[in-house]
């Protein structure tokens, strides 16, 4: 067992061991959850707080999805990534933990590398703070209470603008009686995660909570260059709150989060080689024979879980912060204060060729980010009417400081072939050329919001909601380039240098722009929801928001002529969002059946979008930009299904069809089997193509086909029975559980064709345990075994194009089937 896990066994031994002995009363039972099965779960109402005040689900005109504490331990969905195979309208991707996507409903973060300079779609907020940086969704959940997943744009509910969702998470509360819990997981690829909390009083007016996790797994993917494993897991959590409740109608909690992730990440393995337009001899084949490399036989089909990949690979982040949240109850309202401050730190190593040549030596952008944010809103409650009001102010700032060098193997890979000695290709001539990188933004942002709740009539509600917001980002992009004599290129050697140095500059080029944004928006939605009956609900809404406008820090596409950034490509303009959905949620059978039905429509003009382009004659800085689409599109419908007939049973499944297309976009990049020609002609884009080679389109019109990233079809379900069983004395229940999910193809890049398309694929989990239930003294013990990805199924979470139209495509695997056993005490 690693050294970090046994640390954190004594601690939480430490810790847990006074409450133990000490007369500990009986938590309150978790609430239901929407999805879900477990002894938690129950017919009585799901508490939410998605309105920032406690209600049931089902009375929030909202479509949402409820995952309480205990059924994330016992599904194993420990972050994000995993939660989306709980709730299939949120999708998940990551190549890395900073160029991570979390969309809902197929909107959200542009699928791709990312962009600091564009905001994310959905928000992700925990315990009432924002959380600017997705690649926080990577870290595990840390002593969760309940998560909700909202769904369809919520900014007139919370202080940051979030068009697409919303992902509110909830942690357990200090407490004022004696409490504690602790986890400890054991599996294969040498699987070890602890968990740890314990709360109780400091006196009658202070109580502290303190929380720990650590988890560790060796890497899925054996390295057989290296001779190591890739993609392990190696993460700590530690968190600590105290609430101070000073007088009856005033609690103040400070809470402080550190966590840190150190891991060998994220190796690609070898997918296809897709033919481009490209010269044949500048194709993966040729260039890659060129050099005696070939992939090994058993390293070509992704299912053997091979990898080849040479440079060093690191993917070390750490993130934390503080909070300051005052409530103070004015009788009929409520005035809450949340004061955080937040900061993220990474420091990754990546391989960019994919390959197990020296190409690209070194990639790697190391970032620091600070974001301070205060948000202060009134809620207030009556018979009649309902409302809250709010003011939110938002600062962030990124420094960024990388690197990229070019290797021994990077010539003949990159440049044409040539007989003459002298010809640059037969000089070495890339070899040691490095760009050196520093980013900068500074974030601001504004916004007063606000949402009512009016009920003329006993079965009505009108709801009417808005948002003012102002935002402003200021940035800069320099990008030094140097040969491997420390001789710095300048943009017009493009033209003016000698042929070494235009080589040079087809590979890296130098880059120096500050662009800057700032806009004004306004967003307003109305919503009228209407009770047929006590248990059924009906809505209908429409909404009309934005997402922010950006600035484009990973570098813009140069100037043909003069090898300098192209500045009307600095700034994204904001997203024009119209949303309109209506829903109905039910409960029959004395509540024993819940059947909850979405349908909705979003229409965005403007839509943000990661472009990369495939038809440079070279690797470039260039690592994706973000351009707008001129309209896209996203409906569907969505189905939430539970039954619980007895305590002895229960199952759930909730379905979502999702029809993501663009609606206009006549001058797409053309996909990868048209990149790379030195020639432009036309729009004709099928495949296979009638263009010769050396000749690609110069746009391709994709209107109507798929947006990146989306599904079609996805289905969650899950079911548990139990049968109450008697062990060494104690009372309690054996239980088989199981839980799986489902989805369709999708396209794994801006533009569709099938050399990216991702086929569907079905997972399934099982566990069998025994849990008992509570003894006179509070305690509560559940012991099961699981089984993760149980048919073992071999399946891409996200493909990716080599650089330079060469043809190669790799893509990052999820997990193979994993199993194990797992312990829990609650006190």
């Amino acid at each position: 067992m690693h050294a970090f896990v046994r640390t954190f066994l004594l601690a939480s031994a430490s810790l847990l061991a006074a409450p133990a002995l000490a007369e500990v009363a009986a938590a309150d039972p978790q609430s239901a959850t929407s999805v879900g099965t477990g002894a938690t779960d129950d017919n009585a109402d799901i508490v939410v707080t998605a309105r920032h005040r406690s209600e049931s689900s089902q009375a929030v005109p909202v479509a949402i999805s409820v995952v309480g504490g205990d059924h994330i331990d016992n599904t194993g969905a420990f972050n994000v990534g995993r939660l989306q195979q709980l709730t299939p309208t949120l999708q998940f991707y990551s190549s890395n933990p900073r160029n991570t996507s979390v969309n809902v409903r197929g909107f959200g973060s542009p699928l791709g590398l990312t962009n600091d300079g564009i905001d994310q779609g959905v928000g992700i907020y925990v315990d009432d703070v924002y959380y600017s940086r997705v690649a926080s969704s990577t870290f595990d959940f840390l002593d969760v209470k309940q998560i909700e997943v909202l769904r369809g744009p919520q900014g007139t509910l919370y202080g940051k603008n979030t068009t697409a969702g919303a992902i509110n998470i909830t942690s357990r509360e200090p407490t004022f009686d004696f409490e504690g819990r602790a986890e400890l997981s054991v599996g294969n690829y040498g699987y070890v995660q602890a968990k740890g909390a314990v709360s109780g009083p400091v006196s009658d007016k202070l109580a502290l909570r303190l929380a720990v996790s650590a988890t560790s797994r060796d890497g899925t993917i054996r390295n057989i260059t290296a001779s190591v494993r890739d993609n392990n897991l190696r993460n700590i959590g530690l968190r600590a709150q105290t609430l101070w409740r000073p007088t009856d109608n005033l609690e103040i909690t400070l809470a402080g989060d550190y966590n840190h992730q150190n891991i060998v990440c994220c190796a690609t393995v070898f997918v296809n080689y897709t033919p481009t337009q490209k010269a044949l001899n500048r194709q993966y084949p040729s260039i890659a024979a060129a050099q005696s490399y070939s992939i090994p036989l058993a390293a070509q089909d992704p299912a053997n879980r091979l990898t080849d990949v040479d440079a060093t690979l690191r993917a070390r982040q750490s993130i934390g912060g503080a909070s300051l949240r005052a409530k103070l109850d004015l009788g009929q309202g409520t005035l809450t204060s949340i004061t955080a401050w937040r900061y993220w730190d990474w420091d990754p190593s990546n391989d960019r060729d994919f390959t197990a040549l020296p190409i690209t030596t070194i990639s790697q952008n190391p970032s620091k980010q600070r974001q301070f944010t205060q948000e202060l809103r009134y809620n207030r409650h009556s018979d009649k009417l309902d409302f809250q009001l709010g003011s939110f102010y938002y600062q962030q700032s990124i420094n960024t400081n990388g690197s990229q060098v070019q290797g021994p193997a990077a010539t003949k890979w990159l440049l044409s072939p040539n007989a003459a000695p002298t010809n640059p290709y037969n000089q070495n001539v890339i070899d040691g050329l490095t760009s050196t990188n520093t980013i900068h933004l500074s974030n601001v942002s504004f916004s007063v919001y606000g949402q009512a709740s009016w009920r003329p009539l006993p079965r009505l509600t009108i709801q009417p909601g808005f948002r003012v917001n102002y935002d402003k980002k200021e940035g800069s992009h320099n990008a030094a380039v140097t040969d491997a004599l420390g001789n710095v290129l300048t943009p017009g050697l493009v033209t003016t240098g000698t042929a070494t140095q235009k080589a040079q500059l087809q590979v890296l080029l130098p880059e120096s722009y500050a662009p800057s944004f700032s806009a004004w928006n306004l967003s307003y939605d109305l919503t009228l929801a209407y009770d047929l009956a006590p248990d059924v609900h009906t809505y209908a809404t429409y909404s009309k928001t934005f997402q922010t406008g950006g600035i484009n820090l990973n570098g813009v596409p140069a100037d043909a002529v003069t090898g300098l950034p192209q500045s009307q490509y600095n700034t994204v303009a904001p997203e024009s969002v119209r949303h309109y959905e209506v829903g109905i949620k039910s409960q029959f059978w004395d509540r024993k059946i819940t059947l909850n039905l979405a349908a909705y429509r979003t229409d965005i003009s403007n839509y943000q979008a990661v472009f990369s382009s495939n038809n440079a004659a070279s690797l470039s800085t260039l690592r994706g930009y973000v351009a707008n689409v001129l309209k896209v599109r996203s409906q569907g419908i969505e189905a939430d299904f539970s039954v619980r007939p007895s305590e002895r049973f229960n199952a759930y499944a909730n379905f979502a069809y999702t029809d993501a297309t663009y609606r206009d976009f006549t001058d797409a990049p053309p996909p990868l089997e048209l990149s790379g020609g030195s020639t432009f002609s036309g729009t004709n884009c099928a495949i296979p193509t009638a263009l010769p080679i050396g000749s690609s389109p110069v746009s391709c019109d994709i209107t109507g086909q798929q947006l990146p990233g989306v599904s079609k079809y996805a289905l969650s379900f899950g079911a548990e029975g139990n049968v109450p069983t008697a062990l060494l004395g104690k009372p309690g229940q054996f239980y088989l559980g199981a839980d799986g999910n489902t989805r369709s193809s999708y396209s794994s890049n801006a533009t569709p064709s099938p050399a990216t398309q991702i086929k569907g694929y079905t997972l399934t989990n099982f566990r069998l345990g025994w849990r008992s239930a509570r003894d006179a003294g509070g305690v509560r013990v559940d012991v099961f075994g699981w089984v993760r990805n149980v048919f073992n199924v071999s399946y891409l979470e996200q493909l990716q194009i080599a650089p330079n139209s060469v043809g190669l495509v790799v893509g990052n695997l999820g997990d193979p089937r994993t199993f194990g056993g797992t312990i829990k005490f609650e006190f």
